[in-house]
């Protein structure tokens, strides 16, 4: 049986800057990702102007994909890897138990 409350707490967060290429091309494939995987959260961090953010998760290159869940980063994909980041996403958001 799966819980509700474990599938809303995950998120992906897209690390990206407007003058990158390789995240204005992964762009369009995140938001469709998006729009398959409606119980997971995907937000984007424009790294210029949330600089603070992006160093307090230790990003250093983008695109940078981190998947967090209760609050941790519980994998990272950096680079424009359209089938890495879709499986990382799946097999992360597939994982519906809960321990206690």
């Amino acid at each position: 049986m799966f819980n509700l409350k474990t599938i809303l707490i995950k998120i992906v967060v897209d690390f990206a800057a407007s003058w990158c290429g390789p995240c204005r091309v992964i762009a369009p494939f995140v938001a469709e990702l998006a729009k398959k995987m409606p119980h997971v959260t995907f937000l984007k961090v424009d790294v210029d102007e949330l600089k603070e953010v992006a160093s307090d998760w230790g990003v250093e290159a983008m695109p940078t994909f981190l998947l967090i869940k209760d609050g941790k980063a519980v994998a990272s994909i950096v680079g424009a890897k359209k089938g890495e980041l879709q499986q990382t996403i799946i097999k992360h958001s597939a994982n519906t138990s809960t321990s206690g």
